[in-house]
């Protein structure tokens, strides 16, 4: 199959299209269509891959093959089947397939992906003799079904794994941040890498990793060794060394006005921050420490700080958290005149008592938390230290 320019799918979570539409047309494409949890584009195949390595808030990079009318597993098969999977995937290489189905015949989704793997074998079997090896993991080319009602798509799965999984967090220790999410939520604060990125109970590192990758320029395929890409016949390994290239040329070093600070309040977590951070190259700019957060050190002049404080739901007590949210707020009044604060959490009831009028809340969704972002203007005045 030669490439050609198709319909591209690129997949989100739940509150993150906002930020993935302005990633997408940064790097200058066009957005035909955009759903709650997905965005419609299209190029050819080596845009998907100039995609994976960009886009810091998207979790799949779909090329669609194929779209028909489908009314059963039958025709499926049928349609599948005919497709030219030997030009697609390599005889030697592995395949799995992912699906997401809704139609009254199809009570359980891995039906379908056990027959839509059955189709691609048959064809490559009949074209070369055997079938590739195949299974349920995404270490291989992945293809996609997405049929609903009576349509039916099928997509190379460009990413493979979610593009949340940047490869860098080595230790995630509890509860931790999703990359894309921490991503748009980095984003959502409007921080410019010119000016100052504090993180108090950075956790593991997560916030502070993806503010100092937007800050560097880094992109965040850079971390990443595996796509799904590379696992299929259409792979360009000339033109992904060339992206490969580009990216790593517009890494630069955030000037002095720029300072990121992380702290914890434990040793091993800073420890597993710092070991996060260069993986993902950018320790040398991020500046971490074990400090309480009331201990943190705020620069002078201006910029972001953000608290990912515990919600009460999964690791803490909320009549316990109630007291930090409020030491939280006093905090940002008495020690962070002239910053953008912001709270990110999933309990409304301890944001309230942060003792702040906050300005923006954005919605997100972490996990199957509902979560806000609370932004405060923190104006210059009396009582800094």
């Amino acid at each position: 199959m030669k490439p050609s320019i198709r319909p591209i799918t690129i997949t989100a979570p739940r509150g993150l299209l906002p930020f993935l539409k302005n990633e997408l047309t940064e790097l200058g494409f066009p957005i035909v269509w955009a759903g709650e949890t997905a965005l419609g584009t299209r190029g050819v195949f080596t845009d998907t891959m100039r995609m994976n390595m960009w886009l810091r808030t998207a979790h799949h990079v779909l090329y669609q093959l194929k779209e028909f009318a489908c009314r059963d597993l039958e025709t499926l098969y049928r349609a599948v089947v005919v497709m030219p999977w030997e030009s697609l995937i390599p005889l030697n290489g592995f395949f799995s397939v992912v699906s997401s189905v809704d139609h009254p015949s199809i009570r359980d989704h891995r039906i379908v992906n056990l027959k839509c793997k059955d189709a691609i074998a048959d064809r490559i079997a009949a074209r070369k003799g055997r079938r590739p090896d195949s299974g349920s993991d995404r270490r291989g080319a992945v293809v996609t079904v997405f049929w609903n009602r009576d349509r039916c798509s099928v997509s190379i799965d460009t990413s493979g794994e979610p593009l949340s999984k940047r490869g860098y967090r080595k230790i995630p220790l509890r509860a931790p941040m999703q990359e894309t999410l921490a991503s748009a939520v980095v984003r959502a604060t409007n921080f410019s890498g010119n000016e100052h990125f504090v993180n108090p109970m950075c956790g593991s590192g997560t916030l502070a990793i993806e503010a100092a990758l937007s800050a560097t320029g880094r992109a965040s395929g850079l971390t990443r060794d595996n796509f799904g890409f590379m696992h299929t016949l259409l792979f360009d390994e000339t033109a992904w060394g060339e992206i490969c290239r580009d990216a790593r040329s517009k890494v630069h070093t955030p000037g002095a006005d720029c300072r990121i600070i992380a702290t914890d309040n434990d040793e091993k977590v800073v420890d597993a921050a710092c070991s996060n951070a260069a993986a993902a190259g950018v320790q040398s700019v991020i500046e971490f420490s074990v400090a309480d957060f009331m201990e943190t050190s705020v620069p002078a002049a201006n910029g972001v700080i953000i608290f990912n404080p515990e919600y009460g739901i999964r690791l803490g007590n909320e009549r316990e958290l109630v007291k930090t949210y409020r030491s939280i707020g006093k905090f940002m009044k008495q020690r962070c005149q002239g910053y953008r604060g912001y709270i990110f959490t999933g309990n409304a009831t301890c944001a309230g008592n942060i003792g702040l009028r906050s300005g923006r809340k954005l919605k997100f969704q972490s996990g199957k938390i509902d979560c806000r972002l609370y932004e405060y203007d923190l104006y210059h005045g009396k009582g800094r230290c």
